[in-house]
């Protein structure tokens, strides 16, 4: 073989090398958050984003993550979730509490969710919130007795871009984990035990679909009103092409529990959870391909765009996904 076809040969195996081991090396660590686990992140820019988890731990971000400083979100319990319905309204989910922010994150008031006395004895645990247009919304979680047993599930409505709320029954006392909506109409919550509830009305309204898996369900998303994933305990990863009329077990040789999936686009999807555990799928969820997270540590958040990416973790571990 010539010189000039080996140096060919060896430029061409480069090339088709450099994707996968960029691929390989795409996340990285930033910053530790603190000691606390982080349980939330959330990006409403390039630039600007939060994260958050356990006794109030908030920080937030202005260049991208380059630096973070903490953030006066005035409670000691374990944050759950953050969520933007755009860039300047978003809202904190904390325990029993709410935090309202209509100023893009730069401050937050408390917001009275319920009254004393609506559940008798027992304690709300607000885990998750979603809005299906700018003033209906919805929370969901679970109620507790004095001994921090779940003994019912709660779902909780605003038709005020969540000045006040009102309880929803649902027909499941399972704890409910996570919501996604798809439109102003659909929408589907997760919880314990496999438990899937689909809206057609934009959470006045809820209802069975069979998940196929007794296993717990932590997170869920909706593309459109067809395609959704949801995932969960011991590997669970589902999926479906009709609305959740029937759920697929997607099958991988992967067993851990899985508490987050976000897809960016119809085809290109990530999955995070235990043990540092990053999937990838760029089929539509048929298959996923396990990811170098460069940690161990058990991974809680995730917030995924086309271009760039976060995930939050145990111990403070925020690590950065990048083309």
């Amino acid at each position: 073989m010539s010189v000039w076809k080996k140096v060919f040969l060896f430029s061409f195996i480069m090339l088709c090398a450099a994707p996968f081991s960029k691929a390989q090396t795409a996340w990285k660590t930033v910053k530790s958050g603190g000691a606390n686990d982080l349980v939330s992140v959330f990006f409403t820019s390039a630039g600007r984003g939060f994260v958050a988890g356990d006794k109030g731990f908030f920080n937030f971000t202005t260049n991208g993550g380059k630096s973070w400083e903490k953030q006066f979100v005035y409670t000691d319990e374990d944050i759950n979730e953050i969520y933007f319905r755009n860039s300047e309204n978003g809202y904190v989910v904390a325990g029993k509490k709410m935090f309202l922010t209509d100023d893009g994150g730069r401050s937050w008031r408390d917001i009275k969710i319920y009254k004393a006395g609506d559940f008798k004895s027992l304690t709300p645990q607000f885990l998750s919130i979603r809005f299906a247009d700018k003033k209906r919304g919805l929370i969901v979680g679970s109620l507790l007795n004095k001994d921090e047993d779940v003994v019912d599930s709660l779902v909780m409505r605003t038709d005020d871009g969540g000045e006040t709320w009102r309880r929803i029954l649902a027909p499941s006392k399972t704890e409910l984990y996570h919501l996604d909506f798809a439109d102003s109409s659909r929408g589907w919550i997760v919880g314990d035990k496999g438990l899937i509830l689909v809206t057609y009305d934009g959470g006045a309204n809820w209802q069975v679909q069979q998940s196929g898996t007794d296993k717990a369900l932590y997170n869920i998303d909706f593309r459109d009103s067809s395609e959704g994933y949801a995932v969960g305990g011991k590997g669970t990863i589902l999926r479906t092409t009709n609305g959740g009329e029937v759920w697929e077990t997607v099958k991988t040789s992967f067993p851990a529990t899985f508490l987050r999936v976000d897809f960016t686009d119809d085809k290109n999807g990530w999955i995070v959870g235990y043990g540092g555990t990053i999937l990838r799928s760029s089929d539509k969820g048929r298959t996923w391909i396990k990811q170098d997270s460069g940690t161990k540590e058990n991974l809680y958040g995730l917030f995924m765009t086309k271009k760039y990416g976060w995930a939050v973790g145990a111990k403070g571990l925020i690590i950065q996904y990048q083309k």
